[in-house]
């Protein structure tokens, strides 16, 4: 078995940093780099894209609302093809950036609300698939496993991939647990650990108030926006390794 560790990392601006990137990207195989949206500014977008390239770690854009107020973690009011429009103008600022850091961004991830509407609205889903599809037809898509960005993108003929989060729990439709109520962040790295190989090896993810259900994964997210996340990302990666599961990006 082989599978992809991915994170979402450059979510700074300015004199603000957040997380620990620079370990973060000793442990996965790609990055979904912010770009402007809930965060992000030119510099930090090119420091993130040049520590990537120089570990070989794939990259990705991370295009969310721009509302870095609430860290794009609030949906805001807006028309599918203005959605569209705005992830545009986001994966094209990562993809000038990237040339300039001497690598390529490969594949689009959307995040927080954004990722959450576009995981169960098709009508957003299509939208943001069309809009990709349009600029760039090599432009592969990260999506939540078993929901409508997947079954968009599949539809359009795009190139899709679907993760699973190591931290987050579950609800029974396959959506994650909203971050508003108690339990949806994992943050004990042996719990998180434990429950990712349990899925690995079943195929089938706990859940809060249900049995668990079957997800499919080319890769495995692990946030690194909080201070457990260095240390998860290590034990994840090591004992995916002591058994015997090859990590490797999701493209290559």
């Amino acid at each position: 078995m082989r599978i992809d560790l991915n994170s979402d990392l450059g979510e700074g601006y300015g004199p603000w940093t957040m997380g620990h990137d620079a370990m973060i990207l000793d442990c996965v195989t790609s990055a979904n780099i912010a770009c402007g949206g809930h965060a992000g500014d030119p510099e930090t977008m090119f420091k993130t894209l040049r520590m990537a390239a120089e570990r070989g770690v794939r990259v990705g854009a991370h295009p969310g609302y721009t509302d870095r107020e609430g860290f794009g973690r609030r949906v805001i009011p807006m028309q599918p093809d203005q959605i569209g429009r705005m992830v545009a103008a986001q994966v094209g600022a990562l993809a000038a950036i990237a040339r300039l850091a001497g690598t390529q961004v490969s594949y689009v991830k959307p995040h927080g609300a954004l990722g959450n509407l576009a995981a169960a609205d098709m009508t957003v889903a299509t939208a943001i698939v069309s809009v990709l599809k349009s600029m760039d037809p090599t432009l592969a898509i990260l999506a939540i496993s078993g929901t409508d960005l997947e079954r968009a993108a599949g539809e359009q003929g795009v190139a899709v991939f679907s993760e699973v989060f190591a931290d987050r729990a579950y609800l029974p439709s396959g959506q994650l647990v909203p971050r508003s109520q108690s339990g949806a962040v994992l943050n004990d790295a042996k719990e998180a650990t434990d429950r990712l190989i349990g899925y690995l090896k079943s195929g089938r993810m706990p859940v809060a108030g249900g049995d668990p259900i079957p997800l499919r994964a080319d890769s495995i997210c692990v946030h690194g926006d909080n201070a457990e996340s260095v240390e998860m990302a290590r034990q994840i990666r090591a004992r995916l390794q002591a058994e015997g599961v090859a990590l490797a990006a999701f493209l290559d």
